[in-house]
């Protein structure tokens, strides 16, 4: 559903991306991890179209993105993918449901139709009972919640999160972990994830590992892609299974 060819980035002097290849399917759940100043969160930039590559191509279903004029590349953003950050980013003079009305707002979806798919997402997150608090009013677990909501309202093909669970204790983090498997599972939701959190990564049905802006390695459950100097990256994956809920319709 995604495919990367070639992708570079530079700062001024500093190569970033050194040529990154590839491929997200859909459905995936995909981690990307490495250390600081490996390029991850650059790489995401670009595959969600928020920053443009040096070079390389970006294929998002069968739009070249590279090729969409400002306000195109803006439409195909708001239509196709969704976003997660750390912090929640709500508009605090909002409540949870306006929050995750705007998007579809702005992409011009009507009121009633907004208002429905954001009232049962809200529903899906378990925080039907907090849809009319302002963000003030709620924990950070509930923020992020809110955050998935509004990243899912416009029916993205993919949702590209950046140390999404950064912010949360122990539990909260958890449970948004858990939360985007059910997405996956009763959705099919496709999810990008750069991440620092082993237990997440371990977890994820693929991880890229980045270092010094090139493709090192991939792991996947039993099985380890390592790069050419034979580093071991194998990782034990973890028990996720996701607890019971019901299913949704967008």
């Amino acid at each position: 559903m995604i495919h990367l060819r070639h992708i570079t980035k530079s700062f001024g002097t500093l190569q970033v991306l050194k040529g990154i290849d590839l491929d997200i399917a859909k459905g995936e759940i995909v981690s990307i991890v490495g250390p600081s100043g490996a390029g991850k969160t650059t790489l995401l930039q670009i595959m969600g179209t928020l920053d443009t590559a040096d070079g390389g191509s970006v294929m998002i279903g069968d739009t070249d993105v590279s090729r969409l004029s400002q306000r195109s590349l803006a439409r195909f953003r708001g239509q196709h993918i969704g976003f997660v950050f750390q912090f929640h980013q709500l508009l605090p003079e909002f409540t949870a449901l306006e929050n995750v009305m705007i998007p579809a707002l702005i992409a011009g979806v009507g009121r009633s139709e907004a208002r429905q798919r954001a009232t049962e997402l809200l529903g899906f997150m378990g925080l039907a009972e907090r849809a009319t608090h302002k963000p003030s009013q709620l924990s950070g677990g509930e923020k992020q919640r809110v955050a998935v909501a509004r990243a899912l309202v416009n029916r993205p093909d993919v949702i590209l999160a950046d140390e999404p669970s950064g912010s949360l204790d122990s539990a909260n983090k958890a449970e948004l972990h858990a939360l985007f498997f059910r997405l996956r599972d009763e959705m099919g939701q496709t999810f990008v994830i750069v991440t620092h959190d082993e237990q997440l990564a371990a977890t994820t049905d693929r991880t890229i590992h980045l270092k010094d802006g090139r493709v090192i390695g991939t792991t996947e459950p039993h099985m380890t892609t390592a790069a050419p100097e034979g580093q071991d990256m194998t990782e034990e994956p973890l028990d996720t299974d996701a607890p019971a809920s019901q299913s949704l319709t967008i």
